[in-house]
């Protein structure tokens, strides 16, 4: 009854899935996992998408210390510069997933965490279960922006890989105390200066929780998971890696831009 009044919408295309069980209408799985899908090469520390086999780092881990121990990004958030696509609806090629990662962080479409997780475990669940992790830690957000949204986004992600992975989820050990300014608004230097105070780690860290698994919907330049990594590295905790559903394109270290090839 629930599906008939509130059918799943495909978190691509956002067309109604007719199909029961099914994350993705298939079609648009296949697009999706041939034009946004991060493949190698990646970043070592972030796991960001690179131009060349070549690179190790992307720009913003060449130039940066980083607190967390590594990283894995599924998606690439850009829109692609595509041709229409046979037998679609016109502009179906312009659909991306980072418009995906909005409807689900701003319009309640929670629904499309399904796929994430089905999708993020298909490709990376064997490493996700050699990493042992102790805990999954969802990336907060300001209490503020959870009441306005219902929910934290990080957290639903969270959620359903710890029950993937049977592995804990703590969500009230990391918080966030400061409403920062939008981060798109400002360079490096001042992201991380605008989240070094954000969040605390809200009691002792107990001492199982040796390996993180540290988890947000985006990633950019990476200060958001620096300053998280920072204060659970303070705290005790010994290994950080870093989950994100979706990376922004980025220069590499030589200045570059991934895209598909």
């Amino acid at each position: 009854m629930t599906e008939f009044l509130f059918p799943r919408r495909c978190p691509f295309c956002h067309e109604i899935i007719l199909q029961e069980g099914v994350t993705i209408c298939p079609d648009c799985r296949r697009f999706v996992r041939r034009y946004y899908l991060v493949r190698e090469p990646v970043c070592k520390r972030c796991g960001k998408a690179l131009m060349r086999m070549e690179t190790e780092y992307c720009m913003d881990c060449a130039g940066h210390r980083r607190s967390f121990d590594g990283g894995i990004s599924l998606f690439q958030y850009g829109r692609r510069n595509l041709k229409p696509v046979k037998g679609k609806k016109p502009g179906y090629e312009k659909h991306s997933m980072g418009e995906s990662i909005l409807r689900f962080k701003y319009h309640n479409c929670r629904d499309y965490a399904d796929y994430y997780i089905e999708e993020l475990l298909h490709e990376h669940g064997k490493r996700l279960r050699a990493l042992r992790p102790d805990v999954i830690i969802p990336v907060p957000v300001h209490p503020s922006r959870r009441r306005m949204r219902g929910y934290n986004q990080a957290e639903i992600l969270a959620e359903k890989l710890g029950a993937a992975l049977q592995t804990e989820v703590c969500s009230d050990l990391l918080i966030r105390i400061k409403k920062t300014k939008p981060q798109k608004e400002l360079d490096d230097a001042k992201r991380l200066k605008n989240l070094s105070e954000a969040f605390v780690v809200s009691e002792k860290v107990p001492r199982r929780y040796r390996t993180v698994l540290l988890v947000d919907d985006i990633y950019t330049t990476g200060s958001t998971m620096e300053a998280c990594s920072r204060k659970l590295k303070a705290a005790g905790v010994h290994r950080i890696y870093c989950i994100s559903i979706c990376s922004g394109q980025v220069p590499d270290a030589e200045g570059k831009k991934a895209g598909r090839r």
